[in-house]
């Protein structure tokens, strides 16, 4: 008996390191998991009110990009522009869109040719930003964060 009672002491004791709890520091949490953050990705996409119904995070982007391109090429298209010699060009388009929703043109990248055929297009592509519809800013954890973007827009005019 005496031999189970100093057997049931030893478990006692030695088992009471299984009760005792880990601190975690805070500070080493948020350091781990920064480094697992990915800063080039967003949860949710900027959003047009066109595009809200959609949950899927990569038809959410193509419904940005193609409803911000479709707006441009209507607004182009409603210019009227005529040229003498034929446009066949790539106009990139970087843009910020910040934790508000507000969007910026940062620059536009157009070939000389197409600058010398349509010498406004630089203020065409500004005003065809400003006739978007409003928007919403892209989310990382539930957060509202600023995003860029390029975005090629073609120009085709003969």
């Amino acid at each position: 008996m005496n031999r189970i009672v100093f057997l049931f002491i030893i478990i006692l004791f030695t088992s009471c390191n299984y009760f005792e709890k880990k601190k975690l520091n805070s500070e080493d949490l948020l350091q781990e998991d920064l480094k697992t953050f990915n800063w080039n990705d967003v949860d949710l996409y900027p959003r047009f009110s066109i595009c809200d119904g959609i949950i899927d995070k990569l038809e959410s982007k193509e419904c940005f990009q193609n409803t911000l391109l479709l707006s441009v090429n209507s607004y182009l298209e409603s210019q009227n522009i005529i040229v003498s010699n034929d446009v066949n060009d790539t106009i990139r388009l970087k843009i910020t869109i910040d934790n508000k929703g507000n969007l910026v043109v940062n620059s536009i990248t157009v070939k000389p040719e197409t600058v010398v055929e349509i010498p406004e297009i630089d203020s065409l592509m500004r005003q065809s930003i400003k006739e978007l519809p409003n928007l919403q800013p892209a989310t990382k954890r539930g957060q509202e964060v600023t995003t860029s973007f390029e975005l090629p827009i073609v120009v085709r005019i003969h």
